[in-house]
């Protein structure tokens, strides 16, 4: 996990020598998505995840180092992919620990606790545990937002942004909700996992393109 992310710090001094150089081809570095294009003058770049999901485990210290500086005119999101009602009690917590401005303190500690510590958070009896423990939440207000109308309403958004945009799985990022692209599109040739310049090459590629 730490490897990776000291990879792309150091890939990233080099990045901007490299992007121009570097083309990508629809069907390969990324797809286009065959569904109306998001509205407004901010670009829209969002990762699809999932706490449960060991591939965004290992994507999160990547796309959390750049989306700290994203480009001009950019607005990065997390948005939890639900593909089923199994994914909903997860996505309720995100969106919990996004209304309650814990993210940046809790975000990763729920990676860790499913990936590192195996501890279960698939349910809501689960998770009000889970968070009952953590010393960062407070767990009443937590526990009134987990179950709030407001949290609902977003995971009813999520659900209905991965129908649209025909989401094969997690983690994916989609552009202007006109381009996706992941990880998984930009394997080195040789093996060994995530080719990481090529991936931010073609994530700001994308951002720039009509």
């Amino acid at each position: 996990m730490k490897n990776l992310l000291i990879i792309f710090m150091v890939f990233l001094s080099h990045l901007s020598l490299q992007v121009s150089a570097q083309a990508i081809t629809e069907g390969k570095e990324y797809q286009v998505i065959q569904a109306q294009g998001d509205k407004g003058d901010v670009v829209q770049v969002y990762e699809f995840f999932s706490y449960a999901c060991g591939h965004c485990y290992e994507f999160q210290p990547l796309i959390e180092s750049w989306a700290e500086s994203p480009p001009e005119g950019v607005q990065f999101n997390y948005m939890p992919a639900v593909f089923n009602e199994r994914m909903i009690p997860l996505a309720k917590l995100f969106f919990t620990l996004e209304e309650m401005q814990l993210l940046k303190s809790v975000h990763y500690q729920v990676y860790e606790a499913i990936h590192e510590k195996r501890i279960n958070l698939l349910t809501e009896k689960r998770i009000l545990s889970w968070a009952e423990d953590n010393k960062l939440i407070k767990f009443n207000e937590f526990e009134k937002l987990y179950k709030s109308f407001s949290v609902d309403s977003k995971v009813k958004k999520a659900v209905q942004l991965v129908r649209s945009y025909r989401l094969p799985g997690t983690p994916y990022v989609t552009v202007k909700g006109k381009y996706i692209t992941g990880p998984s599109m930009v394997l080195r040739s040789e093996g060994g996992g995530v080719d990481v310049v090529r991936f931010i090459a073609t994530l700001n590629t994308l951002i720039e393109k009509d």
